[in-house]
């Protein structure tokens, strides 16, 4: 008896059963992102949303990202349920610059091998990004690729789409001197920079060494330091953004403070950052310690502690903040607006 097209496929290294398991199993999970967008259910061939009024002229603003190889810090540790949240934040806190609210995020998985459970636990963290930051969760694909990736390893990838009115959208040529830069506090080192971390802690070689309580980490581990989500400020930005003149936002990821601050200022103004004022967190401490790192290249990597830097006019610096604490960020003055064509000075 011949086998069957499912047997035969199962052979060369693809289990569709197992596809079949991973979308029951992440079922309960997508449905915790539902919105009053959301038209279909999951398993059709394209991911239906229908635009909210109340927009003169709305504008899509869509980001798309991975996790880089935060994802070998999951396979790892074996912790799956995280992951998802780093591909959501990474897609979103780039929208919100822009001034656009979420409307849903897309992923997508490609594996080794589908394991259902592993599948699941990975679109939990997907979807619980998209609870923090109010997108639907209307698709994506999972690809297993039997010979091209190991059997337990995977990669991680999406896109998220967001609307803003075209009046609202951001503006930094109303940039002006003496205007005031805000940090919001990252949670760690976000999903920029695993790249150098794995050579500093040598963790292809000595992953032992992770776990090992850290005393310059308040006794956490290496491991689940690094494995720290990274933050969504999705709800707390567009808070601000009702009651503040917010005039630039940068999301910082990679290239840290020196690529990602001027993206937000017009030519001829700099932001200039007190060195002092920046609330660096442990891990970035040890991170230049272990590995010799300069202090320049280390604010030219990672985020040093500040996620997102948001520049607004001096005499609304007080409600900014209270606006931004009230929404549970940890946010503080770290600099001014001056003219120049530096971009960014730290000193």
């Amino acid at each position: 008896m011949s086998k069957s097209y499912s047997e035969s496929y199962k052979a060369a290294g693809v289990d569709i059963t197992a596809g079949y398991k991973s979308v029951e199993l992440m079922k309960a999970h997508i449905a915790r992102t539902k919105n009053s967008g959301c038209l279909d259910d999951v398993g059709g061939f394209g991911g239906c949303f229908g635009l909210p009024t109340g927009y003169e002229e709305p504008v899509l603003v869509s980001g798309t990202d991975g996790c880089g190889t935060k994802v070998k810090m999951a396979i790892l540790m074996d912790k799956h349920d995280t992951i998802g949240i780093d591909a959501v934040a990474m897609c979103v806190n780039d929208i919100i610059c822009c001034g656009a609210k979420p409307l849903f995020f897309l992923d997508y998985i490609a594996c080794g091998k589908n394991i259902p459970e592993k599948i699941a636990a990975i679109v939990a963290g997907v979807a619980e990004g998209c609870v923090q930051s109010g997108a639907a969760l209307i698709g994506g694909e999972t690809a297993e690729h039997p010979g091209m990736m190991p059997v337990d390893e995977y990669d991680l990838a999406g896109f998220a789409v967001g609307i803003v009115d075209k009046k609202k959208i951001l503006d930094n040529t109303k940039t002006a001197e003496g205007d005031v830069v805000i940090a919001l506090a990252s949670s760690g080192i976000h999903s920029n920079g695993f790249s150098l971390c794995r050579k500093v802690f040598d963790i292809d070689n000595n992953p032992a060494d992770l776990y090992v309580p850290c005393e310059e980490l308040g006794g956490a581990t290496v491991a689940e330091t690094l494995l720290t989500p990274t933050r969504i400020y999705v709800k707390s930005v567009l808070a601000l953004l009702e009651k503040v003149n917010v005039k630039g936002i940068s999301h910082i990821t990679g290239g840290g403070f020196y690529e990602n601050i001027p993206r937000a200022l017009p030519d001829g103004y700099t932001a200039k950052i007190k060195r002092d004022a920046v609330k660096v967190l442990p891990i970035f401490e040890l991170i230049a310690k272990r590995g010799g790192i300069p202090e320049r290249d280390m604010f030219n990597t990672y985020n040093m502690g500040v996620g997102m830097s948001i520049t607004v006019p001096a005499n609304e610096v007080d409600t900014a903040l209270e606006i931004l604490k009230a929404h549970g960020e940890d946010a503080y003055v770290i600099g001014e607006i001056v003219k120049g064509d530096e971009g960014v000075i730290i000193c």
